[in-house]
């Protein structure tokens, strides 16, 4: 598929990282991340966009907040803790990317 305007190559590369970050939001749906978060505004936990926000440029960033997806964590966002979630390290990660790219 070809976009106006664009090479193949940039097409391609444009519909892959729809479709990767349609798999992650699919992914924070089937996980019940979204029961305490959505992506622009604060619910339980913080709006994606404020964490995206937070930890912008910060190279251990994705490692960090992935450990926190898998075991939880509390104290930065307010006084409601994040319970560790049933998430493979993968999973965790693939989150965490779309997350911070918010």
């Amino acid at each position: 598929m070809k976009l106006p305007g664009l090479s193949l190559v940039a097409s391609l590369a444009l519909v892959s990282q729809f479709a990767v970050a349609a798999g992650a939001e699919e992914l924070a749906k089937a996980k019940n991340c979204m029961s305490c978060h959505a992506v622009d505004k604060k619910v339980v936990g913080p709006a994606y966009k404020d964490v995206a926000a937070k930890y912008k440029g910060q190279k251990d960033a994705e490692d960090k907040l992935a450990q926190k997806v898998i075991k939880g964590g509390g104290g930065v966002w307010g006084q409601v803790p994040m319970p560790p979630n049933a998430v493979t390290d993968k999973e965790a990660h693939e989150l965490v990317k779309w997350v911070l790219s918010q």
